[in-house]
């Protein structure tokens, strides 16, 4: 699992971008969030890193306190 915080998230098109603690930016989509969850910026989160189409992205992301 990897840590980040979420950079932004548009809840109206249902993705945004987690900056992870290695600094780089993962595409994240709603899809990809642990149910009951939703995402403010700013919020520390964990994830794990899949290869997407347009590279690695975010899923089984929650947030954590």
């Amino acid at each position: 699992m990897q840590e980040g915080k979420v950079k932004f998230f548009n809840q109206k098109k249902n993705y945004g971008f987690i900056t992870g603690d290695d600094g780089n930016d993962y595409f994240v989509h709603s899809s990809g969030i642990s149910e009951g969850i939703y995402l403010k910026d700013g919020d520390k989160v964990s994830f794990e890193i899949v290869d997407g189409e347009r590279g690695s992205k975010a899923e089984k992301v929650e947030i954590i306190d």
